[in-house]
């Protein structure tokens, strides 16, 4: 349905590597690269920058790419339609979820999963713009990530839940028995956030900026699970989505303290490329995804 000679030059721009490139798409690299010779005899330019090594595409190349993206994109759009058409729904989902909807995108998954019974499932922690990056290259199927930071052309998303972050920290420590602490207190503890480039961590700091609050973390991670530890361990503090601790509970000795002034929440949700129509996999996704938004406004 598509020639093998732009499945090549897919994966090469990938794995920007003529090794990696052609170990994924099971040939050897005189074959790949024969092929990358033959498509760019075929459409009269260069596509590949030459050298001794990969040197990246030229931006003629480039066009080739996102052209070759979409038709393999569109293809697999057909294959899942003739499949679903035949045995139902088949195949293998690919989501890219931000950290710190990692607990809670099992809501999702498990519906999903419970509904279309032989599509498997690939679940990857991803910053935002990774994933933004992914589907726009047909990587990823859907994500979840924070509304706010998917309000850009070429993108759906549908939003499913809200909430609002908590401080972690130790139950005997310097808050103890407290309902509710101030983002400018929360900012005189030692504080484990998640790194720079996680979408949470730019959205925290924001809120440190309106409060007037310079915060600079004792420690960074891009995990979750790293957070809890270290948090546990009685050092340090954090901020974490309080959905994260009703899915994995809080660690032994942690207290998790509403944070006021101002009380903030976020809006999370599933991003997908705008498409029309959606591959049969990624429409499933979306109205499973509606479906479960609903079950998150009723009142518990």
């Amino acid at each position: 349905m598509i020639s093998r000679k732009y499945l090549y030059l897919i994966a090469l721009a990938r794995e920007k590597h003529f090794g990696r490139a052609a170990a994924a798409c099971h040939v050897s690299p005189s074959t790949l690269s024969a092929a990358i010779r033959d498509l760019e005899t075929e459409l009269g330019v260069a596509v590949v920058e030459r050298g001794q090594q990969f040197a990246g595409l030229t931006p003629e190349g480039r066009s080739v790419v996102e052209y070759a993206q979409r038709m393999a994109a569109s293809a697999e759009g057909l294959k899942q339609e003739l499949a679903t058409l035949r045995d139902g729904l088949t195949g293998r989902l690919r989501l890219g979820v931000i950290p710190t909807a990692l607990t809670v995108v099992a809501a999702l998954t498990a519906s999903f999963a419970r509904r279309h019974a032989h599509v498997t499932a690939e679940v990857l922690s991803l910053a935002t713009d990774e994933i933004l990056a992914r589907l726009r290259r047909f990587e990823l199927d859907a994500g979840i990530v924070y509304v706010e930071s998917a309000q850009v052309p070429g993108f759906d998303i549908v939003p499913i839940w809200r909430e609002r972050h908590v401080l972690l920290t130790g139950a005997a420590g310097r808050f103890a028995g407290r309902e509710a602490v101030r983002w400018a207190e929360a900012a005189t503890v030692p504080l484990c956030l998640l790194t720079p480039d996680m979408q949470n961590r730019k959205t925290i700091d924001a809120v440190f900026a309106r409060v007037g609050a310079g915060v600079t973390p004792m420690l960074e991670t891009n995990s979750i699970v790293s957070i809890l530890a270290h948090v546990g361990s009685g050092h340090w503090s954090s901020i974490v989505p309080r959905s994260v601790l009703e899915q994995v509970g809080t660690p032994p000795g942690v207290v998790a303290i509403e944070l006021v002034e101002p009380a903030v929440d976020w809006a999370t949700g599933l991003v997908t490329l705008a498409r029309e129509p959606q591959p049969p996999m990624v429409a499933s996704l979306i109205a499973e995804a509606r479906a479960l938004a609903e079950t998150f406004e009723k009142p518990t």
